[in-house]
């Protein structure tokens, strides 16, 4: 009887997220993580998807529960889809940057590869925090040498025919354009996901 080794398991892609990963408020098996994992599929990629998203995380939420998950998945890559209610509690551009970074490099040192979601809050904020809210993912991408999607709510975030009844969540239907969104951004991985 064979027994199979970590060695031999399928890689794993990591996702790391709040509420737009985690299928707040959307019938199970809707979400675009979800989708993610029929491309992959339908690719026969011998990758599977472990989705460690939790609805209302925060960047130092993810921090904390990355060291355990990087050790019982052993990730090839990760996705890192945090900040959002970090900007929604107001906590510092300083510290959300540090805990992004904190965890890529921690990713890194594992030998995972890190795909990082652009994300913005909306100008009621406040201009210079909207700003520099934004201006924290391709500063941490670029420092870090990693992936980044430019912005993971492109093509969702200014139709309001995309969202929940909170406006706040993106809906069912807005689902497909986030995994579009997250796909193109995978591009240089391609052939990464057709090996084991």
């Amino acid at each position: 009887m064979a027994i199979v080794t970590a060695a031999h398991a399928n890689p794993v892609i990591l996702v790391m997220g709040d509420s737009l990963s985690a299928e707040y408020g959307l019938p199970r098996g809707a979400g675009w993580v979800k989708l993610l994992e029929g491309q992959l599929q339908q690719q026969s990629s011998p990758w599977v998807v472990f989705n460690a998203s939790i609805s209302g995380e925060t960047s130092s939420g993810g921090l904390t529960r990355l060291p355990k998950l990087l050790a019982t998945k052993k990730p090839g890559i990760v996705l890192l889809e945090l900040g959002a209610n970090d900007a929604l509690r107001g906590l510092s551009i300083e510290q959300t940057q540090s805990n992004l970074r904190k965890m890529i490099v921690m990713s890194k040192q594992t030998g995972a590869q890190v795909l990082l979601f652009g994300m913005q809050i909306p100008p009621n904020y406040g201009q210079q925090y909207t700003q520099q809210f934004k201006e924290i993912f391709p500063r941490v991408a670029n420092q870090e040498n990693i992936e980044l999607l430019p912005f993971f709510m492109a093509g969702v975030a200014a139709n309001k025919d995309y969202f929940q009844s909170d406006n706040i969540h993106p809906n069912k239907a807005a689902q497909s354009v986030l995994f579009k969104n997250v796909w193109g951004a995978m591009a240089p991985y391609q052939t990464l996901l057709q090996t084991r």
